[in-house]
């Protein structure tokens, strides 16, 4: 293929496509010059372009199912009626019929494709090798050799690379890729983690519990790919109908010919028996509607999609980074009686500048916006303590931003610090996540940050409750944060602390209820409900790259409350493929009597069969310009 071809035509697109469109480019001028050019103006009908370009692909396909599976479909029908063209000297007939069902074939093969690197990118994220202590060496070693009892070292920043328990150490795990949990978890001896997880902060050895298949990584891998499997692709409606199609064209032919005895009547009925604005009438709208959701900022990668999507009658959302920001803030800030606020606020993230933490780094980071002509003071002796915060000498003092265990030894709680700690429980009830701050072990005040709820949550759980659709939310969070989020949002069923297997086992519940289950998040841990709901959509901008591709459609840019828009769409777009099909049906119908009375002849039932899949294709494009208020 020339350079100029590969320019014009996606990188997207396979080899196979590309084919396609050359040839139907081809043979589209061939029947224009067949059609407008005299006749005998050439030696060859330049028809026979399209009948070999588009007709053999169909015929092949034809004979291999009839062979093979003795599989009756549309293609059947259409080869009849071009061989019975061919044989009467029809050849445009023939050419146009081929053309027009190549077109909608490529069209309907075009909008299933989907790229299938999300396992791939599952792989990527799991771990490599394992750091195995043995007598006293440690030793590098792939993580499938790594043994169940076998000690393994991690280091911060690294990936766990079994499942396992801590049995020296402690430190604090980010578990977003198979929670979603936003804030990293605090772990101490006797904990379990999980492959996959990331050391946020101090070294620690573990003991492997689970290795191989068995490892939590490995089996969201798994869950994916099974996840997959389930998921039924919706069948063309022409070849749903293709036996009773070629059966009734074959029984009206036969007829009129055996009491006419025309043959061209009976070649006439095969020509516009052919379902050709059958075939244009799913694929040309769903094009259609896939152009109009894409300039609403939603990718929809399953051809079949949209289809699902008008089904639809609950939702499922993730939390973190669907319903709320993903992103911590301040949202409190608390002092006891002898201390300011800001006096509090301007501790901690002084103390914090140099924690890698991601609430501390949240802490400095809305100081410095609330105090953008402020400079912090560096501490000294800055030391962080995995699992129970940061410290560091600041103004004389000792300054400490973390959790209660950062007090230490001391068990001694004093009235006003009582008081202190009473406030933070309600703000952890209210889903809020707390540290607190120390002047010499004392707590003086503490700062509260929270993973902020989007503008529009609230508007588009109501607005899908409008259409029917229920709501539910399975999140990896603890379990008052959840609460606090779906009540904020006006959801009433919450399941929280999910592991990626809990969600799918969610979605599976839900399917074998009747439920039309729509599941929408960002996480890598959401890819196996999102890839076994009935229709998956993933935050495309934040998400992860599993996430997406594990979806049937991609927010592009994040906008939640386009997605009630977005099923009014698939809705609107179902009403226009019935109106389509009704479309089609009759003027076959109108076609088969004319036909049948010999009121025209084949190259006519053609070019009847062209008008037919021209006004699908008007109906279809009209969904492009559905506008919110329509739809």
């Amino acid at each position: 293929m020339s350079e100029e071809m590969k320019v014009v035509l996606p990188d997207w697109m396979s080899s196979d496509d590309k084919r396609t469109v050359v040839f139907l480019i081809i043979s589209g001028v061939a029947l224009g010059f067949s059609f407008f050019l005299p006749e005998n103006f050439t030696a060859i009908d330049p028809a026979w372009v399209s009948v070999v370009l588009c007709g053999l692909p169909i015929l092949k396909e034809a004979l291999e199912g009839l062979i093979s599976r003795f599989d009756i479909k549309a293609d059947v029908l259409v080869s009849l009626a071009l061989i019975a063209s061919v044989l009467i000297g029809e050849t445009f007939a023939a050419g146009e019929i081929a053309w027009i069902m190549t077109i909608g074939s490529f069209l309907e093969e075009l909008t299933v494709e989907k790229a299938r690197a999300g396992i791939a990118e599952l792989v990527k994220l799991s771990p490599q090798t394992a750091r195995v202590i043995k007598n006293g060496q440690k030793q590098l070693i792939g993580v499938d050799e790594v043994q169940v009892g076998d000690l393994i070292q991690v280091l911060p920043s690294e990936k766990v690379p079994v499942d396992g328990m801590i049995i020296d150490g402690e430190t604090a795990v980010d578990e977003s890729l198979m929670t979603g949990e936003s804030m990293p978890i605090d772990k101490q001896i006797g904990d379990e983690v999980m492959s996959g997880t990331i050391n946020c902060f101090g070294a620690f050895v573990m003991r492997a519990t689970r290795v191989g298949e068995d490892s939590s990584v490995k089996r969201l891998i798994a869950l994916v790919k099974s996840a997959d499997s389930n998921k039924t692709k919706i069948v063309r409606l022409a070849d749903l109908w293709a036996t009773w199609i070629v059966v009734g064209a074959l029984t009206s032919a036969a007829v009129t010919w055996y009491v006419t005895g025309e043959v061209v009547r009976a070649v006439t009925i095969l020509v516009v028996f052919c379902p050709c604005a059958l075939v244009l009438a799913t694929p040309t709208a769903v094009m259609a509607a896939i152009g109009n959701a894409t300039k609403k900022g939603f990718l929809v990668r399953e051809g079949d999609a949209l289809e699902r999507l008008a089904e639809i009658n609950k939702t499922a959302f993730d939390k973190t980074g669907t319903l709320t920001e993903g992103k911590p803030i301040v949202v409190e800030v608390q002092a006891s009686d002898s201390f300011e606020k800001e006096t509090v606020f301007r501790y901690a993230a002084c103390v914090e500048q140099f924690s890698e933490h991601p609430l501390g780094k949240a802490i400095v980071a809305s100081y410095l916006q609330t105090h953008p002509n402020e400079n912090l003071e560096s501490p000294s002796n800055f030391e962080m303590l995995p699992g129970q915060g940061v410290r560091a000498i600041l103004e004389g003092n000792v300054i400490g931003v973390g959790s209660l265990r950062l007090k230490g030894g001391e068990k001694k709680i004093y009235p006003y610090e009582k008081a202190i700690m009473d406030k933070a429980e309600r703000a952890t009830k209210q889903g809020k996540s707390v540290s607190f701050v120390y002047l010499n072990n004392t707590i003086i005040g503490y700062v509260a940050l929270e993973d902020k709820i989007r503008t529009f949550s609230a508007k588009v759980i109501n607005n899908l409750r409008d259409l029917n659709v229920g709501s539910i939310l399975l999140t990896g969070d603890k379990e008052a944060a959840a609460k606090y989020v779906a009540k904020a949002v006006g959801i009433d069923e919450v399941v929280a602390e999910c592991l990626p297997q809990t969600k799918l086992s969610m979605i599976e519940e839900g399917c074998r209820k009747g439920e039309k289950l729509l599941m929408v998040g960002d996480g890598t841990n959401d890819a196996p409900a999102l890839r076994r709901a009935h229709v998956g959509i993933a935050m495309g901008a934040i998400g992860s790259d599993v996430a997406v591709e594990a979806a049937d459609i991609v927010a592009v840019t994040d906008r939640i409350e386009a997605i009630p828009q977005l099923v009014r769409l698939s809705r609107k777009m179902m009403k226009v493929i019935k109106i389509n099909l009704t479309l089609a049906m009759g003027i076959n119908f109108v076609a088969i009597v004319l036909a049948m009375f010999g009121w025209m002849g084949p190259v006519v039932g053609a070019l009847i069969h062209n008008a037919g899949s021209v006004a699908v294709i008007i109906h279809s494009v009209s969904l492009l310009k559905v506008e919110q208020k329509d739809c």
